[in-house]
């Protein structure tokens, strides 16, 4: 349970200082690469086994460490546009819904049952992802802000799923943190390309605070990570279980801290939205 409590918490200071971002106008893209940097070298600061490149390339896990890398870096850019366009609590919902994805994915690869209730749920997930990006006056603000939400659905959808499969039939409980770091070295490397793509295109500079801010995101960023990976290695819950009490506990944090410190109103779409959301884990896991 030490493991789930240990993860809430790192994911929802990562959904704060994504949203702080935009405040102190840090650069997204620049803060995300250097935060990758920064959980990259935790990771080789709290493994216990060595890094080397030339052994790693031929571990069980690589393929998808590589691929995990690529969907990092992507999904969590677009969550940190969603969080900046559609709010806080709506970053977190669509996120944190798409424990709907392993859960059917499990049903295929792992032969869980798939009863009504479980079906009923996802359809509610489909629609209260809808709804907390809806706005009040009857229309997503901007039309073309709503495809934030969807995209951050189904890549955290996606990671979900890949990390299940590899912590349950590749990766061995002493090799997480090694793991964890190639992840985000992964993640970095594809990074500093596109990074380099815009600062010959656009001409970007490279600011202090946005590496400060990557600085400080990579710290929790790593941890976030290692716990969720742990939190599945315990195996004291079926996965279902562990999925919907860890993201349903960020939806709730996410939304509270939403609203106490940045002072985010939620309306009654939003509220409906929210709501469904949880009825919909309940019933998928019921």
């Amino acid at each position: 349970m030490i493991y789930i409590v240990l993860s809430v918490l790192f994911n929802a200071v990562l959904f704060v200082i994504l949203k702080l971002f935009s405040r102190y106008n840090i650069n997204t893209l620049q803060a995300l690469v250097v935060n990758y940097f920064t959980a990259f070298v935790i990771g080789l600061v709290v493994s216990d086994q060595s890094f080397n490149l030339s052994e790693i390339v031929h571990k069980p896990w690589y393929p998808g460490s590589f691929m995990l890398g690529f969907l990092f870096i992507s999904v969590f850019y677009v969550t940190a546009v969603t969080s900046q366009r559609n709010g806080l609590s709506v970053a977190s919902v669509a996120s944190k819904m798409s424990v709907i994805i392993p859960i059917s994915f499990g049903v295929w690869l792992f032969g869980e049952e798939l009863g009504i209730a479980k079906i009923l749920g996802i359809i509610l997930a489909l629609i209260a992802v809808y709804f907390t990006a809806k706005k009040e006056e009857g229309a997503v603000a901007d039309s073309k802000n709503l495809i934030f939400p969807i995209l951050v659905f189904f890549g955290a959808g996606a990671i979900d799923t890949s990390l299940k499969v590899l912590q349950n039939d590749y990766l061995p409980t002493e090799e997480i943190s090694l793991f964890s770091s190639h992840t985000f070295l992964m993640a970095f490397t594809i990074g500093v390309f596109l990074i380099g793509i815009a600062i010959i295109k656009n001409n970007m500079k490279i600011t202090g605070k946005s590496i400060l801010g990557g600085i400080v995101l990579g710290i929790p960023n790593y941890f976030s990570l290692y716990y969720l990976i742990k939190m599945l290695d315990s195996e004291v819950f079926e996965s279902s279980t562990i999925f919907t009490i860890h993201n349903v506990a960020i939806v709730m944090v996410s939304t509270l801290v939403g609203i106490v410190f940045f002072k985010e109103k939620i309306s009654i779409r939003n509220g409906i939205g929210i709501a469904l959301a949880l009825t919909a884990i309940f019933l998928v896991t019921s």
